[in-house]
């Protein structure tokens, strides 16, 4: 089992949102270190974090991070874009924007950092995924947060006998920047964050943060039209 207390950890996209809060929740809970990544490492709050500096989707930027940061046990793969483009209108180009971000940028920093993790002796990588990762309802969105979740599901395997474990978090409705514009109840970025790293430290396979996700999650083996009401219409 992974333990928090004394922990380094690395947080992609750790100046706002779920990432700012597990930065927070990571020292409340005895962290040693704790590097926050952002695109501009200035954005970063938390008085004791380490700014890094990183751009998931750009292998030079995801190597310089590693090489940095050779002190790490534990990796949150938190950092994604929302693009939400429609697979027959829009551009490709969308499509894959979203794909690189949300599926090969948790895969290129995945990669940097599995040697680091088991020259240290082992440890634990955490993957923020969607309750749209079960549900096609936000095109590029939902299929890159659907592709990424495979990943996790892969690299748990090829990990495990590494000394490395891998846990998914999904989440609907946080309350953050990203769903500033939409009215539904909501969790709070702390809940999250508490509940990902009860997760961790529980060697769990997965964490489902907020009500909507552990009825979605359930209703997987059911018939679609249970989940898209629109097929029975």
């Amino acid at each position: 089992m992974t333990t928090i207390e004394g922990s380094v950890a690395l947080v992609t996209g750790g100046s706002r949102g779920i990432g700012r809060a597990l930065v927070s929740a990571l020292y409340e809970r005895g962290a040693k270190k704790v590097y926050a990544t952002a695109r501009d490492p200035r954005t970063v709050t938390h008085p004791d974090a380490f700014p890094l500096a990183l751009e998931v989707s750009d292998a030079a930027s995801v190597a310089a991070a590693a090489e940095q940061a050779q002190d790490v046990t534990l990796l949150i793969n938190n950092a994604g874009a929302s693009v939400n483009a429609g697979f027959l209108d829009a551009p490709v180009e969308d499509v894959r924007r979203e794909f690189e971000t949300n599926f090969y940028g948790p895969l290129l920093v995945t990669r940097a950092f599995v040697p680091v993790i088991e020259r240290n002796g082992g440890g634990h990588i955490l993957n923020v995924h969607s309750v749209l990762s079960w549900l096609g309802v936000a095109g590029s969105y939902s299929a890159s947060k659907a592709a990424l979740w495979s990943q996790t599901n892969s690299l748990r395997l090829d990990l495990r006998p590494r000394g490395i474990e891998v846990t998914g978090l999904h989440v609907g409705y946080v309350d953050t920047d990203m769903t500033a514009k939409i009215d539904a109840p909501k969790v709070t970025p702390e809940s999250v964050a508490a509940q990902a790293l009860d997760g961790i430290e529980a060697g769990a396979y997965e964490v489902l943060a907020d009500d909507l996700t552990r009825q979605v999650k359930a209703g997987l083996a059911a018939d679609l039209a249970a989940l898209y009401p629109q097929l029975a219409a």
